[in-house]
């Protein structure tokens, strides 16, 4: 029997008066998954996070975290969720240890438990020198970070985050995503990520969401949603020398091959299977030289905006 999914989402939806927000939404991301979580603005995504934080009831359907009702148990899933928005709010006037303690003392934490929690988490996200540092001079990736480690504070199965990485300088953002593959690997924390960057999600997010006016339009691992705007078809480019009349007679010759094309120097193959050692042969056997050989592979922007766009 499979495991049930730490965020379980059946037919939700919410509807403001005639607008659909969020609809018949189908999704479960199981437990240690980094699950990106993507739309263009207006999409949906902020409603379907607030339903699933217990924030906002849902029109019809059902939303479950770890396996409580976020509808009727919203106070364990609080608990057991962490949420980074994209603006996150921190008094400017404490310092990175004050800022945390107050969270830490609104979960109910103790002084002492507290302290050394904050002490781990603030040299987990690489800030223990400014612990004592007034947020309002925190750059703002100092305070993503900060941010990460704030929702970490009372021990979260499952955190949702915002854009984390928006406005962060390269180093910066690249701290970020490493820190967020930890907190999956090392700790299996559960993680849904919203963001526009999507090279970012596409290398650190193991299956992603498309959720285009309110509909989830695509759903899996960025290799399963190319493979499927393929409809079945793989696509193999090389690059030889020379491109002889005959080399091109013996390529369309190979079972499974659909078509050849030739531009300036590429040869682009269209076929139903991978035929990459089919290809080598061909190309040894008519004394070319093979300089490149590539799978073709959709980028997760690519994806993005195949699906976007049939949806308009």
């Amino acid at each position: 029997m499979a495991e049930q999914a730490v965020i379980d989402a059946n037919n939700l939806s919410k509807v403001y008066g005639d607008l659909v927000a969020v609809n018949r939404l189908n999704l479960q991301v199981q437990e240690g998954e980094i699950f990106g979580f993507l739309g263009p603005n207006g999409a949906g995504k902020t409603t379907t996070i607030l339903m699933l934080l217990g924030l906002t009831e849902p029109t019809t359907g059902t939303a479950k975290v770890c396996g409580y009702n976020c509808s009727r148990d919203p106070i364990k899933v609080k608990r057991l969720t962490g949420y980074l928005p994209e603006n996150i709010g921190f008094y400017s006037e404490l310092t990175a240890r004050q800022n945390m303690m107050y969270t830490a003392r609104l979960n109910g934490i103790p002084e002492k438990q507290a302290l050394s929690k904050i002490s781990e988490l603030l040299g987990l996200v690489g800030l223990p020198e400014v612990a004592n540092k007034k947020v309002g001079e925190f750059s703002r990736g100092m305070k993503q970070r900060l941010g990460i480690a704030d929702v970490l504070v009372k021990d979260p199965k499952v955190v949702i985050l915002d854009e984390p990485t928006l406005g962060i300088d390269p180093d910066g953002s690249a701290r970020i995503l490493e820190l967020i593959m930890d907190l999956s690997r090392q700790r299996g924390i559960t993680i849904m990520l919203s963001s526009h960057l999507l090279h970012q999600v596409q290398r650190i997010c193991n299956r992603v969401g498309i959720l285009v006016k309110g509909k989830m339009v695509a759903l899996g691992t960025v290799d399963q949603l190319g493979k499927k705007l393929e409809a079945g078809k793989t696509t193999i480019e090389i690059e030889v020398s020379p491109t002889t009349p005959q080399l091109m007679d013996s390529l369309k010759k190979i079972p499974g091959v659909i078509n050849v094309e030739k531009s300036e120097h590429l040869i682009t193959i269209t076929c139903d299977k991978d035929i990459r050692s089919d290809i080598v042969k061909i190309v040894i056997q008519s004394n070319c030289n093979l300089l490149q050989l590539r799978l073709q592979d959709y980028t997760l922007e690519e994806i993005y905006l195949r699906y976007f766009r049939e949806v308009h």
